[in-house]
């Protein structure tokens, strides 16, 4: 007999999602290098996770981005979400003339995210730390309301060292918000180097972190679209009275040869010599 998560994955068209993430990367790489938009590396990180989401995970109506009942996502790493903007001009919510544009006076779209409600975009998160805290506080909202709808945040692991992020976990436990996921984007980079050359002693320090503030985060692999699917819809519909928490183990700069773990292309352009490398 299966597995209930083979069963679940099967339902899923994972080739399908894959193809997705492919052409995402290619548009962020695209635009972003010709555009002169740094911040390509944390964006390609994350490519997976929004995929999942929109596509496969999510309740939402691409015809409507304001539809009351949609899932709400947060996405708290905004410098590193380029990813989300060719999701969203696929879907038919932003023009794709913005996203040509992007990062340039043609376009309304800045690098980092802005809240656009009509254009799918729910909150500005340019200073890191905060978007977890909105996350609570709008899942926090839909609880005392009855609202049906879920929310996401995606987080940075970098960005976790933020002393607000804390806070929010804290209320989120203490006040049983179990009608959100937090997605970890776990690359083990920051802007400047390695976490665990910045902050953390030990790589599984943040996940012990998790664990002490009464959380209980479920790891796969970041880059698995299969797996990334069934673990975020197993968190959705959790029986539990706290917050879901992915641990995605996600690579930095992820299919581009010339800057998987490349701690300099955090906000660097590659050059034409870096980009004939190829993709993995």
């Amino acid at each position: 007999m299966k597995s209930s998560q083979a069963l679940k994955v099967e339902q899923v068209d994972v080739e399908f999602l894959e193809q997705k993430a492919r052409w995402v990367r290619d548009e962020i790489v695209r635009v972003a290098v010709r555009n002169n938009a740094g911040h390509i590396a944390p964006s390609l990180s994350c490519v997976d996770i929004l995929v999942a989401l929109y596509y496969e995970v999510m309740d939402y109506k691409a015809g409507d981005p304001l539809w009351p009942d949609r899932d709400r996502l947060i996405i708290s790493k905004a410098h590193g979400a380029y990813g989300v903007f060719p999701i969203l001009v696929d879907l038919g919510i932003i023009p794709e003339k913005q996203w040509d544009g992007f990062y340039t006076p043609d376009s309304t779209l800045p690098g980092c995210i802005e809240r656009r409600p009509e254009y799918g975009l729910e909150a500005g998160c340019g200073s890191l730390g905060h978007g977890l805290p909105m996350a609570v506080g709008a899942a926090f909202g839909a609880k005392l309301h009855g609202e049906p709808w879920h929310t996401y945040c995606l987080v940075g692991d970098g960005e976790l060292q933020e002393g607000t992020t804390w806070e929010a976990m804290q209320f989120a436990v203490k006040h049983e918000i179990s009608n959100m996921t937090v997605v970890v984007d776990h690359n083990r980079l920051q802007a400047m180097d390695f976490t665990d050359r910045i902050m953390d002693v030990h790589p599984d320090d943040l996940l012990r972190r998790l664990r002490g503030f009464g959380l209980e985060p479920l790891s796969c692999p970041g880059h698995d679209m299969g797996a990334l699917v069934s673990v975020l819809k197993d968190l959705k519909h959790a029986d539990s009275d706290r917050p879901g928490v992915l641990d995605a183990q996600t690579v930095k700069g992820y299919g581009l040869k010339c800057m998987e773990n490349v701690p300099k292309f955090h906000f660097r352009i590659p050059t034409q010599p870096e980009l004939d490398q190829g993709w993995r």
